[in-house]
């Protein structure tokens, strides 16, 4: 499993992004102690489902390595801590602090949050369920703004979505899941180009992001009805 995404990082190591991108972080190279943790102890196949996000978040996975990785969840219900080192460059706005981070990641809270109240452990969720992101670079503007991988332009674009497709597939025949859940419609969109032509069935559900309106409406009961409704029962 590791060697997926090492052959990722070694492909995305190549690729160059401009203005208004000034910082891309990797956290699959400076966390990779935590993130090795997550995949040895919870990415073990087949699952039966896997949820797909699209990118790392500045106080999630840019700061422990795990998808939607707010420091206290991971910390506390995934049982993972590990030393992470520094991008070697590191926006002034944005530091990666590791596992010494303060700051909460909503959108982290809300789905481990979920998975904890509806699974108890996390022996039980990943028994079904993985928790992966399609890419692993974040990107920072000079402000210190995302830039999600979609308003990247073309010509950065195509080259970094080719290998996440790449290792998208490699992932899913490995895992061997019935359903690629993306979290958000870019990771859907993502999910059924990468994965065309296998047989998984893919669907979306809210991104529980504090920036979309719906998911401040009550996130758990509406994934859990999304889910319900791509015949899948939690």
């Amino acid at each position: 499993m590791d060697t997926i995404f090492e052959d990722l990082s070694a492909r995305l190591r190549s690729l160059r992004f401009g203005p208004p991108v000034t910082h891309v972080y990797n956290p699959l190279e400076y966390a990779c102690a935590s993130y090795g943790q997550y995949l040895q102890r919870y990415a073990t196949p087949p699952k039966e489902i896997v949820f797909l996000g699209m990118n790392p978040g500045p106080w999630g996975m840019a700061q422990t390595g795990v998808p939607f990785g707010e420091v206290k969840a991971v910390r506390e219900w995934l049982g993972i801590e590990a030393p992470v080192r520094t991008p070697p460059h590191m926006h002034p706005k944005r530091p990666v602090l590791g596992f010494a981070c303060t700051r909460r990641e909503v959108s982290g809270q809300r789905l481990w949050g979920w998975a904890q109240k509806t699974f108890a452990t996390p022996e039980r969720f990943f028994a079904r369920i993985f928790v992966a992101n399609y890419c692993p670079l974040l990107f920072l503007e000079a402000t210190g703004r995302n830039r999600t991988p979609n308003k990247l332009r073309a010509s950065e674009r195509e080259p970094l979505l080719a290998a996440c497709d790449q290792a998208l597939r490699r992932f899913i025949r490995k895992t061997r899941p019935r359903f690629v859940v993306g979290v958000g419609q870019f990771a859907e969109e993502s999910a059924r180009r990468a994965l065309n032509g296998l047989e998984v069935r893919i669907g979306g559900i809210t991104h529980p992001s504090p920036a979309n309106p719906k998911a401040n409406r009550g996130w758990d009961a509406i994934v859990t009805g999304e889910l319900r409704s791509l015949g899948i029962e939690i």
